[in-house]
């Protein structure tokens, strides 16, 4: 018996020598499979604090991998610190994963929320390097303290998304600490937010086709209620130098068609640094409110100021300076008040082959057939001017529908409507001489800008005050802001 045994057990050694080991396959097409494509350090630190996440690397193939680099895009200047077979660092090579099964990975961060030089997000990306293929898992985690509206929702044909206020639901913002929006902060149908004095809103945008912004859902209300002293700000959340007057760096206010008494409310705010300012449009029905909007700079875009299609705006003292496509375009109609309005664009970024303003009232349905809708606009006391010889244009049908328009009082650039009864009492192509475009100060220089004093004092009453405060009655200059000497 005792030779059998010896026998069995110098057989299954012999055996076990002899089967061979998985190879290691080297496809350049093979990949590996993450537990996440993100890894998310979604603690709001109150302390300087360090947190640990763990990402899981598959290998679903019936061959042995090796990955021959794994390391932090940032080096060693990286917040983030990479733990491997109890080893840490920022780079290691040379890592086999066996067929069919994983390999562990331990993340960590370390951040001090009080630290104002500290970006609101910090992000890094883990780079896989196998059979010369690479991929990468990105790497999140919050900087200071602040409020992250983190989107955790995708449907097909929107971009990333979380509720902020969710249907019969009012949910207030307040300038406690500011605001992170991580992808699109989204207002369901009945629902209302409503952002209170001084709230500062900053933008992270996810990139690819996730951008982020704040989207109003057909029948929802965003309400924006800022003041002279503290208004409110969104702008992108890069705080370096040089993203300060960067344009595009998140994507949009988006307001589509509003409920009954539910106009949507943009006062004393300043939007900086979009794709576009303000999108408003009825998109899944006809708008039964309005968007009104005082006080308000919406300045630096790489493609709009104001964007509407078939939708009611009333504005008064607005500001809209330098965008590389339209200040204001309204697409396929709708009902337009503008009054004490400063429109200059200088885009000097790329070249600008675009007015300021251009009005079109046709849209074209599925089967081609273009359709005329109403469209009316009308602007008092304000200026439209830039660096293009024709700050105005139209593409206007008025065969079937009312279209009209009428500039009362105004400072225009443009060469070829100077005839036209639609403008009245207006200035054409004289220099309104802004203090400094390039700096975004619109203010009027001198008082012998052809807008001081040149403004209708019947138009003046109605918005006796200029977007700082000061007043304007008796003797209104031209635009949002009134000349002080």
């Amino acid at each position: 018996m005792r030779r059998f045994f010896l026998l069995i057990t110098g057989f299954l050694i012999l055996f076990s020598a002899c089967r061979k080991e998985n190879p290691i396959n080297t496809d350049p097409s093979l990949k590996l499979s993450f537990s996440a494509d993100t890894v998310l350090f979604d603690t709001v630190f109150t302390t300087i604090g360090s947190s640990i996440h763990q990402l899981k690397v598959y290998n679903k193939y019936d061959d042995d991998l090796n990955i021959s680099e794994i390391r932090l895009f940032g080096g060693e200047q990286s917040r983030f610190k990479l733990n491997m077979d109890g080893e840490s660092g920022w780079e290691f090579h040379d890592k086999v994963i066996t067929a069919n099964d994983s390999l562990f990975t331990f993340l960590n961060v370390t951040i001090d929320p009080n630290d104002q030089s500290s970006p609101f997000v910090v992000e890094d990306s883990l780079l896989f390097v196998t059979n010369g293929n690479q991929q990468m898992v990105k790497l999140v985690a919050w900087g200071q303290n602040a409020h992250y509206i983190i989107a955790d929702r995708k449907v097909q044909g929107l971009p990333k998304f979380i509720i902020v206020a969710d249907s019969l639901e009012t949910t207030h913002w307040y300038n406690d600490l500011p605001y992170v929006i991580y992808g699109y902060a989204l207002i369901n149908s009945y629902g209302t937010l409503h952002i209170h004095e001084g709230v500062r809103i900053y933008m992270h945008d996810l990139g690819y086709d996730d951008h982020c912004g704040l989207l109003s859902w057909s029948d929802g209300q965003l309400i924006i209620e800022g003041t002279a002293e503290n208004p409110v700000t969104i702008q992108g959340d890069r705080m370096e130098p040089y993203f300060k007057d960067q344009p595009g760096q998140w994507d949009r206010i988006w307001l589509m068609d509003g409920r009954p008494g539910g106009d949507h409310i943009i006062s004393h705010a300043i939007l900086r640094n979009a794709f576009v300012g303000i999108q408003a449009e009825s998109f899944l029905k006809a708008t039964q409110a309005a968007l009104y909007i005082d006080n308000t700079v919406i300045e630096n875009n790489t493609g709009w100021g104001i964007l509407a299609r078939n939708y009611a705006i009333g504005a008064d003292n607005l500001v809209i300076d330098n965008c590389a496509g339209y200040n204001f375009e309204a697409q396929m109609g709708g009902y337009y008040v503008f009054r004490h309005t400063t429109m200059g664009n200088y885009w000097w970024q790329s070249p600008r082959t675009t007015p300021s303003m251009l009005f079109s009232n046709v849209v074209e349905d599925q089967d081609g057939v273009q359709h005329e809708i109403p469209f009316h606009f009308e602007m008092g006391n304000s200026i439209v001017y830039g660096s293009a010889e024709d700050e105005f244009k139209t593409a206007l049908r008025g065969n079937e529908v009312d279209t009209t328009y009428q500039f009362d009082h105004c400072l225009i650039r443009s060469l070829k409507h100077q005839s036209s009864e639609a403008f009245v009492n207006c200035i054409f192509n004289q220099d309104p001489m802004f203090v400094d475009y390039r700096s975004f100060d619109l203010h009027l220089s001198d008082a012998l800008s052809p807008a001081v004093g040149t403004g209708s004092p019947v138009i003046g009453a109605m918005v006796p005050y200029d977007i700082e405060g000061n007043s304007r009655l008796g003797t209104p200059d031209l635009g949002a802001y009134q000349h002080r000497d």
